[in-house]
């Protein structure tokens, strides 16, 4: 999750067309087969904050691609100093550079620097209101005190985020927000630079490990939270993507995500924006090269897509493999469902550990119909190295 500027809280709950970059509209095609440029399948951002939307506001979310340098630092508190070295915590987040390298093909990749050393907050652990549900105020207040207390010890204008970890001891420090800066206010400066982004890690870094950097890192690039804020937590898109159930069996960025993010190129997928079919030939989006994503544009705001997944990479254990439908709204607010996974079978009853949409893929045969919309998704072939499926909108 991400702490919310009280200034833009309302914001995320109206539109904000005023400041959204033009998305290219199509013109009908003299044949209804030919393939439209993947610009005309790019879906604008509609909700003013993390969104599913590919115009996103660089000044306030950081890039996605590039060596990002990244200060680590360790803290303790009054009430719970730390007695144990801070090694093992630094090892325990370290896989986090490997997954983010391989989710992105290599084009994103973080270069975590620690700073060995126990850092002592001002206050107690329990005054910065992790228990009591965390303000924007209150979290921006814990980043300046971790910040100003490691002053000393660390050059902040050489690196582009932070991630604070807190001692076990420090049971009130719950869970894991990301911090994303408000450009309208002075904020967090140290060394010269202002402080934009970063992960304050909680207690649930020792129950779901370096994937929460990979979750709380996504919100950073402007990517938003794919579970649900209220009733079931995980009935949007179960398991498919790490901004969705964290500890899901297949944490891979969904295809769209990695098309949003710039690691997923334009050639890369496969756009069909106004009535006609195409055929098409998908890669694993566990491994690059290749198209990775067909995509069916059903309005301003929303497409449906199809992608291939399988065992392999970020996903060494999915629950089910095949062909993954999910339909994408830029104009939903995070939290409330902007991706949602349409299962192939949804009576089928999952495995002991995995949930009824973590088996929804599509094989051979099966087929995906929306006649409101109407659109067509039908699987005609699947192998080791893809899928391959045939995408129609009449």
């Amino acid at each position: 999750m991400s702490t919310i500027p009280s200034r833009l809280r309302p914001l995320t709950a109206s539109l904000m067309t005023a400041c959204l970059a033009a998305v290219p509209t199509t013109a009908a095609h003299a044949n209804p087969n030919q393939p439209s440029p993947a610009a005309a399948c790019a879906l604008p951002g509609r909700t003013g904050w993390t969104d599913e939307g590919h115009d996103t506001d660089r000044t306030q979310f950081q890039r996605s691609t590039g060596t990002l340098r990244v200060l680590t630092l360790f803290v303790d508190f009054p009430d719970a100093p730390a007695t144990d070295s801070t090694k093992p915590y630094a090892a325990h987040l370290a896989p986090a550079a490997d997954w983010i390298r391989r989710a992105s093909y290599g084009r994103a990749r973080l270069n975590i620097t620690p700073v060995h050393r126990w850092i002592r907050m001002p206050a107690d652990s329990t005054s910065y209101g992790f228990e009591r549900g965390l303000t924007f105020e209150a979290h921006e207040r814990y980043v300046r005190d971790a910040i100003t207390a490691a002053d000393p010890h660390a050059d902040f204008s050489r690196y582009d985020m932070v991630y604070v970890i807190p001692t076990k001891a420090a049971k009130a420090i719950s869970f894991s927000p990301t911090y994303l800066y408000d450009p309208a206010t002075s904020g967090v400066t140290a060394d010269g630079t202002r402080i934009k982004w970063g992960v304050t890690f909680g207690q649930d870094l020792w129950r779901w490990g370096h994937k929460v950097a990979a979750h709380e890192t996504g919100h950073t690039f402007g990517l938003p939270d794919l579970y649900a804020f209220t009733g079931e937590t995980h009935r949007y898109v179960g398991g498919w993507d790490v901004m969705g159930n964290i500890a899901g069996h297949a944490p891979q960025y969904l295809g769209w995500h990695s098309w949003k993010l710039g690691w997923t190129r334009d050639r890369q997928v496969a756009c069909l924006a106004e009535p006609g079919r195409r055929t098409v030939r998908l890669t694993p989006v566990e491994r690059p090269g290749g198209t990775k994503i067909a995509v069916i544009r059903t309005g301003e705001t929303t497409a449906y897509v199809a992608e291939s997944r399988r065992a392999r990479g970020n996903d060494p254990h999915p629950c089910s493999t095949g062909v993954l439908i999910y339909k994408v709204d830029s104009a939903t607010q995070t939290g409330d469902g902007p991706i949602r996974v349409m299962p192939a079978t949804p009576a089928t009853t999952p495995p002991a550990g995995c949930g009824p949409l973590d088996v929804g893929a599509y094989g051979k045969g099966q087929s995906f119909t929306d006649p409101a919309t109407g659109v067509r998704i039908d699987v005609l072939a699947g192998s080791r190295s893809g899928d391959t499926v045939r995408i129609t909108r009449s």
